[in-house]
């Protein structure tokens, strides 16, 4: 059984689609289903810090240990 949706489109989104289209020759159906498996693999796909960082994490033996809390490391940070 098949669904059908309705979607609002802004100007600029209906010459993304139409673009599409001319440029894949896929339906406009086509398109928005490939869209949402793409926003779901994005989804699925975050990571925390820590697993972004990876193999770096650990790596540096000198520097302040307090970096993460002394306000005294950020001044003149940004100015």
């Amino acid at each position: 059984m098949k669904t059908y949706i309705h979607a609002r489109l802004s100007q600029e989104d209906r010459r993304i689609l139409e673009k599409l289209k001319r440029s894949t020759g896929d339906s406009e159906s086509e398109l928005v289903r490939r869209g949402l498996r793409l926003v779901s693999q994005e989804v699925s796909q975050k990571q925390s810090a820590l697993e972004l960082a990876g193999a770096s994490v650990g790596k540096f033996r000198k520097g302040p240990k307090d970096l993460a809390t002394n306000k005294r490391h950020l001044e003149g940070f940004g100015t």
